[in-house]
């Protein structure tokens, strides 16, 4: 039953590919009731866990084996435990509502149908990832998702910016799948098996050199995945698909596969401090890079990909501290999945309102003529600043008391992130749906189809008593202990000091945003006299630059040398030999003119050389 999970989205996008035209009338259709069909399974695999004992509840499903060369044996089989499954529920679960929101926001698109089916291969290859039993399967579905992000960034390839935010995400995420496949090799060498449980058996008798060699590596594979500085850079671009695109990759699917394999592979890091530190330093990096870069954004979607970078940069920094970060790095990332989606999906309905309009400047007083879109995306924004009792608010701040236990720094990082935080996204509701209106000429706003708004509210349901439902109702720090334990943090700030302190500094960050945007006229072209930090950020801190001016200049300049030497030396040598030698042949043909008289007469000279070298020698 496992397997069907899998199957049944896999099975939708091989029929619908393959179908072609013929489908288009009711592909899309076909595409939504795969993936639900597939979350119906994964409730009903649920709900039989639940009737089992914590220790008894991971079941796997060995379907054939795979890979068999000498000691090198690798099976096909799944492995569905605590940890998989709230994946399983988040992919199928949020992906069934982006696939019917999908219906109303692509209506008019030609090439529906396919993009339907891709929708289908990205869920399919997600649900692989999350619930192969090794890391060389895992791989397997890691390339898939990254083919589907590929194919669903670039879906409008017509537009230059979209194939090119295709063909970037997939380069970068490409570094960092580097990463994970070093980690795969060095695990078959060092511990002889890449199976999850033979790696956590094994793992306490390797080196630990070794050991920590293997979590850098995960490392970098996660930064590539879950768009982790300095492997950032392709997730601002990634808007360039569609709007449910958008909302698939930042709250269910790509972006939290980084999150997954760190947690996955805990027993690694359990044993490598240097690991884990370095980790926390990436995610603290992330979280505050990202949430910097969201605070200049005047394209929607931007500036809720930036918040993307600093959400994840959050679950990272808690998957690093160990034990005590890793429930609530998985908490967060379910909590963030409900709210993000409706955040995402609330904005493609603003565009879609807005004639596709992405520049909040054009917007303001969208509240009037939206307002299923403006109470739902108000939700999700409550949500993600962490106002109890809605969903942020309890994995965010476990997050953040957590991190005050192991550093303050750290635990300071986290705090500022909050506050910047709540900033950016009050920024981003004053202009979109307070102040005046900044609506170009001919443009109507109107709110969008019931296809399109009934995953919003349910999304938003999901902001207000997502948090609530998973720390008191799932209890989701005992659902998941007996895969990744759970050590109890230490708090040197009591819960009764930290939580006014975090929701004071939120209330510092939104209520200086609400002074800037929504009490003052936002002008409808961004000024350029702006601070140097302000133009850092609407430039994404420079990322592009940097990586243009680290690895593609001198990529380039090493390119054409070795083209040139290519050219000049190489081939050069190799010509100038046969030129040589032609030269030469033309030179010693001349002797072969045939007359009988000249070869007599080489013949005779021949003979005397001979014999006058001879004199010489009894000489």
């Amino acid at each position: 039953m496992t397997a069907a999970l899998i199957g049944l989205p896999l099975l939708g996008a091989t029929l619908l590919l393959l179908g072609g035209r013929r489908t288009n009338t009711w592909g899309h259709f076909l595409a939504v009731a795969m993936s639900a069909s597939s979350f119906f399974v994964g409730v009903a695999l649920y709900i039989q866990m639940l009737g089992r004992s914590a220790e008894e509840r991971a079941v796997g499903q060995h379907l054939f084996d795979w890979i068999a060369v000498g000691t090198f044996n690798v099976p096909f089989g799944l492995h569905l435990d605590q940890l998989s499954m709230c994946f399983v529920l988040l992919i199928t679960g949020v992906g069934t509502l982006i696939h019917i929101y999908s219906i109303g926001y692509m209506e008019h698109d030609p090439n529906r149908r396919r993009f339907f089916a891709y929708l289908n291969l990205f869920v399919a290859a997600m649900l692989l990832l999350v619930l192969a039993d090794n890391y060389l399967l895992l791989y397997v579905g890691w390339e898939g998702v990254g083919l589907a992000s590929y194919l669903l960034i670039s879906f409008w390839q017509h537009k230059p910016s979209a194939a090119v935010a295709g063909k970037k995400a997939f380069i970068v995420n490409r570094v960092g799948d580097v990463g994970l496949s070093l980690a795969v090799m060095l695990m078959f060498t060092t511990l002889g098996t890449v199976t999850f449980q033979g790696v956590a058996d094994a793992a306490g008798q390797g080196p630990s050199l070794k050991i920590t060699l293997i979590g850098f590596a995960l490392l970098l594979a996660a930064c590539g995945k879950s768009a982790q500085f300095p492997l950032q850079s392709w997730l601002l671009d990634a808007m360039e698909g569609p709007t449910p695109v958008s909302a698939l990759i930042h709250a269910a699917t790509m972006v939290t596969a980084g999150v997954y394999l760190i947690i996955r592979a805990h027993a690694i890091f359990d044993l490598s401090q240097d690991a884990r530190t370095a980790v926390v330093v990436i995610g603290a990096i992330t979280l505050l890079l990202g949430a910097f870069i969201g605070t200049a954004k005047d394209d929607i979607k931007k500036g809720l990909a930036g918040s993307t970078m600093s959400q994840i940069g959050y679950m990272i920094l808690a998957a690093g501290l160990g034990p005590v970060g890793y429930v609530f790095a998985i908490f967060h990332l379910l909590t963030h999945g409900l709210f993000k989606a409706g955040l995402f999906l609330g904005a493609g309905s603003v565009m879609h309102g807005m004639h596709d309009d992405v520049n909040m400047r054009h917007y303001g007083a969208l509240r009037t003529s939206m307002k299923i879109t403006y109470a739902t995306f108000g939700l999700g924004f409550l949500a993600i600043i962490g106002i109890p009792p809605f969903a942020g608010f309890w994995s965010k701040d476990e997050i953040i008391s957590a991190a005050f236990g192991q550093n303050y720094l750290v635990g300071l990082a986290t705090l500022i992130g909050a506050g910047v935080t709540a900033f950016y996204m009050t920024r981003m509701m004053a202009m979109t749906f307070f102040g005046e209106s900044r609506w170009e000429d001919g443009v109507h706003p109107h709110e969008s189809s019931t296809v399109m708004t009934a995953p919003m509210m349910i999304l938003a349901v999901g902001s207000v008593f997502g948090g609530l439902l998973l720390k008191f109702v799932g209890d989701i720090e005992a659902w998941l202990e007996p895969v990744t334990g759970v050590a109890h943090p230490t708090h040197p700030i009591s819960a009764a000091v930290l939580i006014p302190v975090t929701l004071l500094v939120v209330a510092s960050g939104a209520g200086y945003a609400w002074t800037k945007y929504a009490q003052r006229p936002v002008p409808v072209v961004a000024p350029t006299d702006v601070s140097i930090l302000t133009r850092a950020a609407r430039a994404d801190a420079y990322g592009d630059a940097i990586n243009e001016a680290v690895f593609m200049r001198p990529g380039l300049h090493l390119t054409r040398a070795l083209t040139w030497f290519d050219a000049k030396g190489i081939d050069g040598t190799i010509g100038g030999v046969s030129a040589a030698i032609g030269g030469l042949s033309a030179r010693a043909r001349r002797l072969q003119n045939g007359y009988t008289r000249s070869y007599a007469l080489t013949m005779l000279g021949g003979a005397a050389l001979i014999a006058f070298v001879l004199l010489l020698a009894r000489l």
